[in-house]
Formats: C-alpha cells, sequence, structure tokens
C-alpha cells in the first residue's frame, strides 16, 4: 500500500536550537491559564528558565513536576486534578517521554468522569478538549509525534497505552539544544528505544510507502548519530538525533510496531526496568526471529546502519554500555507476561506471527544464562 488509512500528525512542529523558549508564547494562543508539567532534571538543569523568562505577562502558570519514573494510573490522576482545580486551558509538558506521555494522559482525562483505571481497562477516551503541548528533553519515545501515551497501572503492574486521536500534541516543539544535559545513559536507552521504534515500524506488517519514507530515515539520522552522540555530543548530531525520533514517532504511529515492544512492556512494568533499556535488550533476538519473514527490507537496513543490521545493534549496544538487567534472573508471572505479549497490539503488528511457544524462545534467551526453567 502507498498510504495508510488515515493521516495524523500533531498540529504544528517547531524545530531549532532555542525553539523551547517560544513554549509560551505558542500557549498563550489556547487561553490565559495553563499547567507546565515538567520533571525533576528539566528544573534542577536550568532548561526551565528561559522558558518562564518568556513568559507572558497575562498568562497565569501552574508549575508541576511529575513524579519520577514512568508514569502510573496515580502520577496522571494527581496531574489531572491539579489540572482541573486550577481550571487549565493547556497542558504543556517538558521533559522526557514519561512526563510527556503522563501530561498527555491528563490533559485527555479532562474530558472524561471516569478515572483514568477504567480507560485503562479498556473504556474508550472520550474526544480531549484540552490542547496539549510537547517539549521532549530526551529523544527516545517520539512521543510528541503520537496520539498514544503508555502508563502502568501500578496495582496490577499492568503497561497499556491510552490511544486517541486528539491526543496529538497540537504544537511540538524540537529544540536539540535541550539534549546537551541529557545524562550519557539516559541518551543511551531512550535512543535505542528511538531506533528500535523506527526499525520495528519498517517491518511492520502494517507497513506502508508512506510509513518506509518516515521509519527509513528515522534509521539513517538515528543510527550514526547515536554512536557519535556517546563520544562527542556536537549540535548536529544533537539535531540528527531529535528528528530521528521524532521522525519514528510519526512512522509508528501510521504503522505500529512489532514483539520487542509487546515485550518490552510486561518486562519493564515487573522488574521496574527503563522503557529504552528493555527495548535494547530485546531487539537483537527479535532482528533474528523476524528475519526470514521481512525478505528484501533486512538488506534496505542492512543499508542504512552501514553493515549487518544484527551485527550493528549487538555493537552499539556494547559500546553505549548497555548491559542486561534480565541476565542470569529467574522469570516472574511467566504465564502472565505470555499473555500480555500476545495480546499487545505491538506483537500483533509484527512482521512474523507469534505463538506463545515464540514468547518463551525470546524469555529463554533474555534471561540467559539461567533462563525461565533456571
Amino acid at each position: 500500500m502507498i498510504l495508510p488509512g488515515e493521516l495524523a500528525f500533531p498540529g504544528r512542529v517547531i524545530f531549532g536550537e532555542g525553539s523551547a523558549q517560544r513554549l509560551l508564547s505558542e500557549a498563550a494562543e489556547f487561553g490565559a491559564r495553563g499547567v507546565l508539567a515538567h520533571s525533576r532534571s528539566a528544573e534542577k538543569s536550568g532548561m526551565l528558565t528561559p522558558i518562564l523568562e518568556n513568559k507572558p505577562a497575562n498568562l497565569r502558570l501552574l508549575a508541576f513536576r511529575c513524579a519520577a519514573g514512568e508514569p502510573r494510573l496515580s502520577d496522571v490522576e494527581e496531574l489531572r486534578k491539579a489540572a482541573a482545580a486550577f481550571g487549565a486551558d493547556w497542558i504543556a509538558a517538558v521533559g522526557g517521554g514519561s512526563v510527556l506521555d503522563a501530561a498527555k494522559a491528563a490533559a485527555g482525562l479532562l474530558a472524561s468522569d471516569l478515572p483514568a483505571v477504567r480507560h485503562h481497562d479498556g473504556a474508550p477516551l472520550p474526544q480531549s478538549k484540552t490542547p496539549f503541548l510537547a517539549v521532549p528533553t530526551t529523544a527516545g519515545t517520539g512521543s510528541e509525534a503520537t496520539s498514544v501515551c503508555v502508563l502502568t497501572n501500578e496495582g496490577t503492574g499492568v503497561k497499556k497505552s491510552f490511544r486517541h486521536p486528539s491526543l496529538f500534541a497540537r504544537i511540538a516543539i524540537l529544540d536539540p539544544s535541550l539534549l546537551r544535559t541529557c545524562p550519557p545513559s539516559v541518551m543511551a536507552a531512550s535512543g535505542m528505544d528511538a531506533l528500535t521504534q523506527a526499525i520495528e515500524s519498517f517491518v511492520s506488517r502494517h507497513a506502508t510507502w508512506f510509513s518506509d519514507q518516515f521509519a527509513s530515515k528515522a534509521v539513517a539520522l538515528i543510527a550514526p548519530s547515536l554512536q557519535a552522540v556517546h563520544r562527542n555530543p556536537q549540535q548536529e548530531t544533537l539535531g540528527n538525533l531529535m528528528a530521528g525520533s521524532f521522525l519514528a514517532g510519526v512512522a509508528l504511529s501510521h504503522a505500529r510496531l512489532g514483539i520487542v515492544h509487546g515485550l518490552a512492556h510486561p518486562l519493564g512494568a515487573r522488574y521496574r526496568v527503563a522503557h529504552g533499556l528493555a527495548c535494547a535488550v530485546c531487539l537483537p533476538h527479535a532482528i533474528a526471529f523476524n528475519r526470514p519473514a521481512i525478505g528484501s527490507k533486512y538488506e534496505v537496513l542492512c543499508e542504512l546502519v552501514g553493515g549487518d543490521l544484527l551485527d550493528f545493534t549487538v555493537r552499539l549496544t556494547n559500546q553505549l554500555g548497555i548491559r542486561s538487567p534480565f541476565t542470569g534472573l529467574q522469570i516472574r508471572e511467566e504465564d502472565r507476561i505470555v499473555a500480555e505479549t500476545l495480546s499487545s497490539g505491538s506483537t500483533m503488528a509484527n512482521p512474523r506471527p507469534v505463538t506463545r511457544e515464540d514468547v518463551l524462545w525470546f524469555l529463554d534467551r533474555i534471561f540467559a544464562p539461567a533462563g525461565r526453567r533456571g
């Protein structure tokens, strides 16, 4: 197919060094009262200072520091309640993918009378009436480009997505200078998430010519940039990495993902492993598993990374200092992990059909040498 059944994007995208300073003046177009959700690191690093210094005089602003770690339903409810009490006209987020997802979900839930857990369990989200603005400070999830947010139910340990067309950012601001303060370990893990998303959307069974243009360009930008930025974070490299992450987000919005994300969500939630790190561990196994099913696309990916894709991925994770947190552990709740993996929309989009035995094959390798059976 040339095009997917529907094309959907953020309302506007602003790109360039220093562009984050425009956030509040742009947000003021949506109303005079807004919430600025941010991470602790964004506050400590000083990156909020130039944003706040450019606040329009008539703008009433509530700064809300999001909890550390990947977003939980309780975190989103706290932000939703704060925004509702403040009478927010809009919610903006400055932070990594977790902060963006929490703010995106809170903006969407302001239109709902139901608790977040009901929507996490499958109740449809209503049309969001609260504009969401995104300023990513990492290059990884591509949340600024998608209508998806991933949340964990801390009561059950289940990690699932909210998805609705109205959750796209009205404005996404991509400021590469914000990556300068990103810790190397975070840069590595988030970058591997972006690379995984680009690869998975490229080989997805829902891929089209349209999504392939974004996915392939994302791979071409991320692969060399992630190697270079780890050694010497030059501005051009940071810009390419941020642009690649955004393009991967556009690609996954139109093609979905694959088995890596199907596995990473239940594993990350149960072992409290950062999403990008879980993706990095699962990716080489997925490449080996999917290779017989993707035909000439494997050769295209090899050309994009400048060598054999599987070898490149293994070498890159080693260069980035990524070590598996699962190695040697015993698998917990095997049946639930298998069930959640198989029911995931990401797994269903995988180019090669995935069975229960296939998931067990992955788990044996992810948890080697102990494996799931010890």
